[in-house]
């Protein structure tokens, strides 16, 4: 099946509303993109610059100390025990393995993806890319009887919603009933900021306590751009089911998907490091700590938010007037339209700003908090 036309990137539609907010006599806040702009840690940059010497191809499944990393990492930072390292695969960030795992895996014209309600939009493009029909659904029961694969995402993105052992285990068990395998998308499980997920609990897809001690079927993805600000390096992973892996080392391999032999030294040092990895969400909990307030001050209200990158809210009306009566104070955030159809008056703002810019954000905010 060839490849169809393409949607317009949506985030071409924020150009006049960044203009306006570029207007403001202060500066724009620019909270509309995760992006994040604190320093690479110094011993990540190190384990690069130590690496340049690349004179040969790097292996698609990763250097040996690399996979024991990712491993360890799964064991000490997730819970998850019982891995091999024929069992893990590094990838060139998380996103090229989203768009490109439902064709990798086999899916194609005439089976269901499913993504939740409020989702990364890159889950439909995967379907889209493969010939599938893109499912919106957060109800494990809905499910249709055609899914072959199911894309579950805790700490979500847009929303900051975080799934159970119950929940993640009542998913699984539906998707092993329909034959699909599924996948968590995990980046965000170090930034927990409510009980009970403000100490790194967050649950993994892979916990035993999900699958049972049995990863048939099962996947789970991270990367290294929030919890070690490598966004510029591509650095990520994806863990599980071994027959699954092997079958998309394959097709990586056939593919050329191979991530540049410094890079992977990179992370084999950036995943045995836990220390810099505190600090960067003591970073986001000061910012958060700060935008959240001042937004419910300015007449919004936060919804789910309780981990992740982002702040999901709304003031009950359509996102693009939020939007607007945003940029109007020099600030930036995304619409709800941009994550589905389910959500067209919520906002989502991002905590990867500065600290003086996300203090600028929130003094403009107090000035018209809502009395």
């Amino acid at each position: 099946m060839a490849l169809g036309v393409l949607p317009e990137y949506p985030w071409d539609l924020m150009v006049p509303y960044r203009d306006r907010a570029a207007a403001h006599r202060d500066g724009i806040v620019d909270l509309s993109i995760g992006s994040p702009v604190d320093p690479t840690p110094q011993l990540v940059r190190d384990a690069l610059t130590a690496a340049t010497d690349a004179h040969g191809y790097p292996a698609t499944v990763g250097t040996p100390a690399l996979r024991r990393a990712i491993v360890a990492w799964f064991e000490r930072r997730r819970g998850v025990t019982g891995l091999d390292t024929d069992a893990v695969l590094p990838t060139i960030g998380s996103k090229e393995l989203v768009a490109l795992l439902p064709f990798f895996l086999g899916v194609g014209a005439g089976d269901a993806v499913v993504h939740p309600r409020a989702a990364y939009p890159t889950y439909e493009m995967g379907a889209v890319f493969a010939g599938a029909e893109a499912v919106a659904s957060d109800d494990p029961d809905a499910w249709p009887a055609n899914t072959r694969l199911v894309w579950l995402n805790s700490p979500g993105n847009p929303d900051g919603r975080v799934l159970d052992v119950p929940e993640l285990r009542r998913a699984v068990e539906r998707a092993r009933a329909l034959g699909a395998a599924i996948v968590g998308d995990e980046c965000y499980a170090e930034l927990g900021w409510e009980a009970p997920w403000q100490e790194g609990a967050v649950p993994s897809v892979l916990d035993p306590r999900v699958t049972g001690g049995d990863p048939t079927g099962v996947l789970a993805i991270y990367s290294l751009s929030k919890q070690s600000n490598m966004a510029g390096y591509r650095a990520a992973f994806v863990g599980g089911d071994p027959v699954l892996i092997a079958r998309l080392t394959t097709a990586r391999k056939h593919a050329g998907l191979m991530p540049p032999a410094p890079l992977q030294a990179a992370m084999t040092v950036a995943l045995g490091d836990d220390a810099h990895v505190q600090e960067q969400k003591d970073r986001y909990r000061a910012r958060r700590d700060r935008l959240k307030p001042a937004l419910e001050a300015a007449g919004f209200r936060i919804d789910h938010s309780e981990a992740g990158l982002y702040l999901w809210a709304t003031e009950d009306r359509d996102a693009w007037q939020s939007i607007e009566r945003l940029a109007e104070l020099g600030i930036l955030a995304g619409p709800g339209h941009f994550y589905g159809t389910s959500f067209p008056r919520h906002v989502r703002l991002s905590l990867t700003a500065t600290d003086e810019r996300i203090g600028r954000a929130a003094a403009r905010l107090a000035a018209v908090a809502v009395r």
